[in-house]
């Protein structure tokens, strides 16, 4: 599986013309790999060229992670005195002559600390973004990918589901959001979750990434809950919304209008249609009940191995949608003041249409 990763980013490179790519820890690396390395003081990297094998340069504490590659690298090991590290990137790129090469990086991963050093070890290398090689390497899920994320879901909606019981007048945002967290690690999550839950109660239920606060549940508030489970690295992203207690009558329309856009764009999401034409299904059932400068978003992201990549599903993106493609469809309406619905499930393009993975109930629930 591994071979052809590979073979698949030699072929992505010679398209895009791109003889070298650099890549930082990240997702990118693990698919390729198989190996799991954080961003740290320490910088480690690979380095692919088109006329070499892999070149995987790390601490010395790190080598044995080595033995988990999917795949034989060559590694070149530093020691823990920084003094001598420029040196030891200047050893290990020397073979490789990439003196007036053009090197790709992924702009939202590659950080200065690892730049310098490559600078200065290949002072006249131009460096270039690798988006269109790394985007495309991932974009297709594998069927094992999609088992993965299909077990991400499962264990968010158990996890949602256990701890509605805890949810209700006096509760605070920050408390619920603590619970879920334990309860998606408890249901067999990875530890290093997609992201940190979103709790949003009341007026804060308007604000779409809100970070969970002291307030209190109060009666005919809504709540946006937003949360993800990941399952051997792969992505769960999850929104549902509830009414504590009655709500008032503008209120109940703006979920019945999110919940016919949700439906609209999981309807729209076939083999063929661009991600745009998602974005428009489910933004002119929004439009059409009024509320169309409510929602403030595109309709959807990828998801896979990041909780957002490739392919985004906003308006005038006309990428035809492929089997394999994974993301979210997420309309909201957000009334500033008063509170916010968004309805978020995760699906697969199938060779017929689509398969949503997420099975919770989108009816309005009373809690």
């Amino acid at each position: 599986m591994t071979e052809k990763r590979f073979a698949h980013l030699h072929e992505l490179m010679k398209q895009h013309q791109l003889k070298t790519i650099i890549l930082n820890p990240g997702p990118t690396l693990a698919y390729l790999t198989g190996l799991d390395f954080h961003l740290m003081e320490r910088p480690s990297m690979l380095i692919y060229t088109l006329d070499e094998p892999p070149l995987l340069i790390l601490p010395e504490l790190e080598q044995g992670k080595l033995a988990t590659s999917r795949i034989s690298l060559r590694s070149a090991a530093y020691k823990d005195d920084p003094s001598t590290w420029v040196d030891a990137y200047r050893q290990a790129l020397a073979p490789l002559h990439l003196d007036q090469a053009t090197i790709g990086v992924e702009p939202m991963r590659m950080r200065y600390l690892e730049l310098n050093y490559i600078q200065q070890a290949v002072p006249s290398a131009e460096f270039t973004s690798a988006s269109p090689v790394t985007s495309e390497l991932r974009l297709l899920k594998e069927m094992d990918e999609i088992s993965e994320m299909r077990r991400a879901v499962q264990i968010a909606q158990r996890s949602l589901l256990d701890i509605l019981p805890l949810v209700k007048l006096g509760v605070n945002e920050k408390t619920i959001a603590a619970e879920l967290t334990i309860q998606l690690l408890r249901n067999g999550s990875d530890p290093e979750l997609p992201f940190q839950p979103i709790v949003a109660g009341g007026p804060n239920s308007a604000n779409p990434h809100l970070v969970p606060t002291g307030r209190p549940l109060q009666s005919g508030d809504l709540l946006v809950i937003d949360w993800g489970a990941r399952s051997n690295g792969y992505c769960a992203d999850l929104t549902r919304t509830f009414a504590i207690g009655e709500i008032d009558s503008e209120l109940k329309a703006i979920y019945e209008a999110v919940k016919q856009a949700n439906s609209a764009g999981r309807a729209a999401s076939k083999p063929g249609a661009t991600a745009g034409e998602v974005d428009l299904a489910a933004r002119a059932v929004i439009e059409g009940a009024g509320y169309g400068a409510f929602f403030t978003h595109r309709t959807g992201h990828g998801l896979g191995l990041e909780d957002h990549e490739p392919p985004y599903i906003f308006n005038g993106n006309s990428l035809a949608l492929r089997p394999g493609m994974t993301y979210t469809v997420e309309p909201g309406i957000y009334l500033p003041g008063r509170g916010g619905v968004r309805i978020e499930d995760n699906l697969v393009i199938t060779h017929t249409g689509c398969e949503t993975f997420s099975d919770l109930s989108r009816e309005l629930m009373i809690l």
